[in-house]
């Protein structure tokens, strides 16, 4: 599973890729997390805000910071969907 969070290294950045790093270990599923800070990278998700999140290619939230819990039932939907 690929997880990736968009954003340019701001503090809310920061927290998101914190939280995403709890939900990997919460879920124990076993998922690659990968920083993307490159504007050009991130408008190819037509994100209009950051942090964002994606998961397996899928956008689940922008400009917000989920709480770790949110992510992982995320993870395992993903995860089911297979």
């Amino acid at each position: 599973m690929e997880i990736k969070v968009l954003g340019t290294g701001c503090s809310r950045c920061k927290k998101l890729y914190e939280e995403a790093e709890k939900a990997i270990r919460q879920s124990g599923i076993n998922a690659s997390l990968i920083k993307v800070d490159r504007i050009e990278d991130i408008m190819a998700y037509k994100v209009l805000s950051t942090p964002a999140l994606v998961i397996n290619g899928e956008v689940k939230c922008a400009g917000k910071i989920p709480s770790a819990s949110e992510i992982a039932g995320w993870l395992r939907s993903a995860r089911e969907k297979g």
